[in-house]
């Protein structure tokens, strides 16, 4: 059985390439067991039988790469990972990382079993993942000693380590990267009803009361984002905090939710206008991407990764070869009557 060390917090200067991405009002509110994660029970479920058995075996983690929108909690659980088999976690990011030396100086920093989490692992440069292909199967890293004629090749043997990659575009991750994860789990939106346990947990670490009523309202609200859930809770928390309230009721919580532009379905500023511009100025669609985005003077990227996955998994939105579609629900909820498409 291998001995383990206690997890830290240790966090390395950005300079050595490992970022200190976690704001104070997060890690409060993070759960630091699987026991204490809310949703996701089946990815749970796998790791804790990953977990548990390479804790018997007395080996290290098999590469572990988690995949899903913004804000499900693949930070978190990284974490929690390192905190159930018992070792420390360094954080790093994609872009953080520019040449093969960055790796090395981070990666031959670790101690045995420990992990090494890369957040954003799709913004890898080439010349960087080449260098954990090695790392990753081997546990070592070649490197050219000298210059010309009397350079040679020297590799440098590396703890056994675990890579935990967190990408929100899986599909931008190299194939020969993709292949070196022995794990690879998908975070999925969450149910409203687990959006609303996770309220009523941050309340509870926040020392808030918040009632039942306003507690569903906010989840309702939360785009089914744990990230969002908690923003709006602590946006709420002010509003009531200013009002001197000592509990958040329904009335405290609608006059936030329609203070910050947000809708009784979580649709925001931006939502309404993506869906108003493509109806009345585009007749519904279809309307290419470029277009849209210079017509709400938003970034395509923004657009594509922020917005329009929740839209069209709410089922307004459509998006087609020759572009994006406003649907029948959109035209319902902006209360905007229905063009001949529909009749």
């Amino acid at each position: 059985m291998i001995q383990r060390q206690k997890m830290t917090d240790e966090k390395v200067s950005p300079a050595a390439g490992v970022l200190d991405d976690f704001s104070q009002f997060e890690n409060q509110l993070r759960p630091k067991k699987l026991t204490d994660y809310i949703g996701q029970s089946g990815v749970k479920q796998n790791l804790k039988i990953v977990i548990e058995a390479a804790k018997k075996r007395g080996e290290e983690l098999d590469h572990i790469l988690l995949h899903g929108a913004p804000g499900l909690g693949k930070t978190t659980l990284a974490n929690i990972i390192a905190n159930e088999f018992g070792v420390n976690i360094k954080v790093t990011s994609g872009p953080a990382l520019e040449k093969q030396g960055d790796v090395a100086s981070i990666v031959s920093n670790l101690g045995e079993h420990d992990i090494l989490f890369i957040d954003e692992i799709h913004r890898l440069k080439p010349v960087v993942e080449e260098v954990l292909y090695t790392a990753m199967e081997d546990f070592g890293i070649d490197i050219i000693v000298g210059k010309g004629p009397s350079a040679r090749n020297m590799r440098i043997k590396l703890p056994k380590f675990t890579l935990i990659g967190a990408t929100t575009k899986v599909s931008m991750i190299s194939a020969p990267l993709r292949s070196r994860f022995g794990s690879v789990f998908k975070l999925n939106f969450y149910e409203q009803m687990e959006i609303k346990e996770i309220i009523l947990r941050s309340a509870k670490l926040l020392g808030v009361e918040i009632k039942d009523v306003p507690a569903n309202l906010l989840a309702k609200s939360s785009r089914q984002v744990p990230r969002i859930a908690n923003r709006l809770l602590k946006r709420v928390r002010d509003f009531a905090e200013v009002e001197n309230k000592s509990v958040i009721d329904e009335g405290i919580t609608k006059k936030a939710l329609c203070a910050m532009g947000i809708d009784d379905i979580g649709l925001d500023q931006i939502d309404r206008e993506i869906l108003s511009v493509i109806i009345d100025k585009f007749r519904g669609g279809p309307v290419g991407l470029t277009t849209l985005s210079a017509a709400i003077s938003e970034e395509k990227e923004t657009i594509e990764d922020i917005y329009e996955p929740f839209l069209i998994k709410m089922g307004f939105l459509e998006r087609t070869a020759r572009g994006r579609i406003a649907t029948e629900r959109a035209y319902a909820h902006l209360g905007i009557a229905l063009s001949d498409r529909f009749l």
